[in-house]
């Protein structure tokens, strides 16, 4: 360790109190852990603060020790770094351990207000033992997982509040000089501030939108908008017998979305996303990992779980479920157009674990369910890909075609959820591999890169990505946007301190 370091963490531990440092090897090991294919990142140490007033202290001392800082709320985006730095040395900044404090609730305008350390279990749980008059979206990872992180990383959810950044309003930031800046009204000049939390786009640049996936600040607080809970939430599904049944699948969702008659995303899930949660591979034993699942082992699987090729879920909000019945109808008849769609209504897909996580989804109920698909190979290996196609089917049916054709390639199995808006899918490419072996690993990573190529030379980039791959993944945008985004470091974090290599920047 440098001479730079030492002296940091001195500083620090004097500053904030002994209890804020923590360099030991159980520690160093445990934030070095990740799921990915090229390996752990030792931290040189983790602190921890309690306020904002501590992290602007934290980011003084690096700036004077030229001390790298990785900040994290929780570490719990599983498949993209989990609590891994950027790069091997980083000092760890847990933001998520001591700041977890819920500072607000308005009931009346429908928004909580939460330091980095919330997750959507505590806010989930909060709400719940005020009434539950009031919910939040959820992703369908870890109920551990932070929100501010999420929506930092430009994560998202399932019901019409599903932009998680952009359904949040207000951020509280310590940038890279120290500075602390507040954006929407809280810019105002003020110790009085009305409208923080309630309204975005107030006098001047919007300014939110540099602290999503940048490396530029360290936010410390953040408005989230909630829905008032609805009395019933009625949810519906189809299955579709055949992988390229896609192409129908994607159209006939597009203009249910176009007209927002379906208030919810879809969730357009292939056989194995959901059959992957209840268990491990039945094939990988057999074929040693070396091979993707045959063809007939997923129709098994299909048969044993009551599910499709593909599986599109979807819900309606309302007041009670005979006002909510005309809509699943209307639904259930445009569907049938297909010839192909096999309907299965709530009550059923509740008993169906896979289609309760997305019932749970629908709800704002955060769910374990999903991580289930972290067992589908042992080992302990998951990265997520997630590029997006336009709301043409053709064009979705030929992307899911390339992709399970590279993931054929590396020996992986084809994984995968399309999230449906109007105009637009994320894909949420999964690739659960063994990361103890080490071909199994190489695999992996090259099938990553290889349909991260596959997709970009037919125009389409990722929305997130493995913390590993950032730097590959910058190199992919135009010379003009990498050059912008450093200069943006260089005039908010002259000095480079917090989390460089972060998304390609710095």
């Amino acid at each position: 360790m440098s001479d730079n370091l030492e002296a940091f963490f001195s500083a620090v531990a004097k500053a904030l109190g002994a209890d804020s440092v923590n360099r030991s090897e159980e520690t160093i090991r445990r934030y070095a852990e990740n799921t990915m294919a090229g390996g752990d990142v030792r931290p040189s140490g983790v602190v921890y603060p309690r306020s904002t007033s501590d992290v602007q202290t934290c980011v003084q001392l690096a700036n004077q020790y030229k001390a790298p800082l990785y900040p994290i709320s929780t570490g719990y985006n599983i498949g993209l770094g989990s609590r891994s730095a950027a790069r091997q040395g980083q000092v760890i900044l847990d933001l998520g351990y001591r700041m977890n404090r819920i500072l607000e609730i308005d009931d009346k305008l429908a928004y909580a207000v939460v330091e980095p350390g919330v997750s959507y279990q505590a806010l989930y749980d909060e709400l719940v033992r005020r009434g539950n008059k009031l919910m939040l979206d959820v992703t369908s990872g870890p109920p551990q997982g932070g929100m501010i992180g999420n929506a930092l990383d430009k994560g998202a959810g399932y019901t019409p509040y599903f932009d998680h950044f952009g359904f949040s309003c207000g951020l509280e930031i310590v940038l890279g000089n120290g500075a602390i800046l507040r954006t929407g009204d809280g810019a105002l000049n003020s110790e009085t501030l009305a409208n923080w939390h309630t309204s975005k786009y107030s006098f001047g640049p919007i300014l939110d939108g540099l602290f999503a996936q940048s490396n530029y600040g360290i936010v410390t607080r953040m408005g989230v908008w909630l829905l008032p809970r609805p009395p019933v939430v009625r949810s519906f599904h189809f299955a579709f017998p055949e992988d390229d049944d896609l192409e129908q699948v994607i159209d006939l969702c597009r203009p249910l979305k176009m007209s927002n008659f379906v208030p919810s995303l879809f969730r357009v899930s292939n056989d194995l996303y959901l059959c992957g949660s209840e268990g491990e591979s039945p094939d990988y034993r057999i074929s040693k990992g070396k091979t993707s699942i045959p063809d007939e082992a997923r129709r098994a699987l299909r048969e044993k779980h009551g599910l499709g090729a593909w599986n599109v879920s979807g819900a309606f909000y309302g007041p009670s479920t005979a006002a909510l019945e005309p809509m699943v109808q209307r639904v259930r008849e445009h569907f049938g157009q297909s010839g192909k769609a096999r309907y299965i209504d709530h009550a059923d897909a509740a008993a169906i674990p896979p289609l309760q996580v997305a019932i749970n989804a629908f709800a704002g109920i955060p769910s374990l369910g999903e991580l289930g698909l972290l067992k589908w190979r042992p080992g302990g290996g998951n990265l997520w890909f997630l590029p997006g196609t336009p709301m043409d089917g053709k064009i979705a049916n030929d992307f899911q075609r390339i992709c399970r054709g590279v993931y054929e390639q590396y020996g992986m199995d084809y994984t995968v959820m399309n999230v449906c808006g109007p105009r637009f899918a994320r894909g949420l490419h999964v690739i659960t591999f063994n990361r103890e072996d080490a071909d199994e690993r190489a695999r992996a990573d090259a099938c990553y890169r290889k349909m991260s190529e596959e997709v970009a030379r037919r125009g389409v980039f990722v929305g997130r990505a493995p913390i590993q791959y950032h730097d590959f993944h910058m190199g992919q945008a135009m010379p003009a946007y990498r050059d912008a985004c450093h200069s943006v470091k260089t005039a908010l974090d002259p000095n480079g301190i917090i989390a460089p290599g972060r998304y390609g920047i710095g």
